[in-house]
């Protein structure tokens, strides 16, 4: 059955689901919203932590996802394992939500190893820094998983800046004229470095971008955990039936800097950043399941103990250094050496026997 171009438009305000469930859309089981909560609540104290480290000198640089757990942590529950994540430099706490090891999302901010973790095994790409060009890394494993007849979808996960990007814009022209099972989650938290929205575009929303190329599109509450859930679950059920891409915007915040090195308040006020933090995506869903009789105040002991424990142990393995080995410098750069790569490799074993 042919679809109407005015059936794919984004709605006209953000899906919501905890305020009030969009009829469109299915309200996530009370055990799978317990498991984003914990999930969510780990991944902050995780994310806290790793921002300590850059302050003991731990870690070169952080880029903190506090306020966007449920973009973070819903990216990571809606796909499978046969599914590929391709993150940003943002996205460690998706990374740890995935079940990566969180020492090894953090050895790239490091400066230490090529990525950090098994690209291949954990099917989860190397954490970008480049705005935008793992959505095209995105688009060609889905395609390629596709016509191999694998039951592959690849989520993408940009910041509002990389739609501003052309690599943007060539994914999703690819995506759409192949039909990749691919999902674009773009998660709008108002800027792009200092850069605020409203420089960005003009367009009535991000989601809307999509459109244009033949994409179906969504928008969505991206501090409202259950919509973020249940809107990925449609954008990834609709990828993985042969349906295309679908984009998603997730209006979200950013509440710390940019990273540690950069000072937020010369191009943000205070009172902008305590709005947002009225609307805390961990907070409305701690009250949203404590109204509903599914968690108590022993429960958010407990999972707030785990999150401690989590930490802890991030905080205890990262005291260690890491030993360096020069060859290292050679591996994993190409499948077969070049003869470049080779020579200087010799030429390194040569001055290390020399010493």
């Amino acid at each position: 059955m042919e679809v109407s171009a005015v059936e794919w438009l984004p709605s006209s305000s953000p899906v919501g689901m905890l305020d009030q469930p969009d009829p469109n859309y299915p309200v996530p089981e009370p055990s799978r919203l317990l498991a984003t909560y914990r999930a969510m609540v780990v991944g902050r104290r995780f994310d806290a932590q790793a921002t300590t480290l850059t302050k003991q000198g731990r870690l070169a640089v952080y880029p903190s996802s506090r306020g966007q757990e449920a973009c973070q942590v819903g990216a990571a529950l809606s796909i499978g394992a046969q599914d590929w994540l391709f993150p940003t430099y943002r996205d460690s706490v998706s990374l740890v939500t995935r079940g990566l090891d969180p020492v090894e999302v953090l050895t790239l901010l490091r400066g230490d190893w090529h990525c950090g973790y098994d690209v291949p095994s954990t099917r989860t790409a190397p954490q970008c820094t480049p705005l935008a060009t793992q959505t095209l890394h995105a688009v060609g494993l889905a395609h390629g998983e596709a016509r191999k007849g694998r039951d592959t979808v690849a989520l993408a996960l940009i910041g509002d800046g990389a739609t501003s990007e052309g690599d943007f814009h060539e994914a999703l022209n690819f995506a759409a004229v192949f039909k990749a099972p691919v999902v674009f989650l773009v998660q709008n938290n108002g800027y792009a470095i200092s850069v605020p929205l409203a420089k960005q575009s003009v367009a009535p929303s991000l989601a809307h971008k999509g459109i244009g190329y033949g994409v179906r599109s969504e928008q969505v509450d991206g501090n409202d955990a259950a919509a973020v859930l249940s809107v990925l679950d449609t954008a990834v059920a609709h990828a993985r039936s042969g349906g295309g891409p679908f984009l998603v915007e997730a209006h979200t915040y950013r509440m710390e800097a940019h990273t540690n090195a950069d000072d937020a308040g010369r191009y943000r006020d205070a009172a902008e950043v305590e709005q947002w933090q009225q609307r805390d995506p961990i907070d409305r869903l701690e009250r949203h399941l404590r109204e509903g009789g599914h968690l108590d105040d022993a429960a958010v002991e407990r999972i707030a103990a785990e999150a401690e424990e989590f930490a802890a142990q991030v905080r205890s393995r990262m005291q260690v250094e890491p030993t360096a080995d020069p060859e290292d410098l050679f591996r994993h750069v190409y499948a077969e050496p070049t003869p470049q790569l080779q020579e200087q490799l010799a030429q390194l074993r040569a001055e290390q026997e020399a010493q």
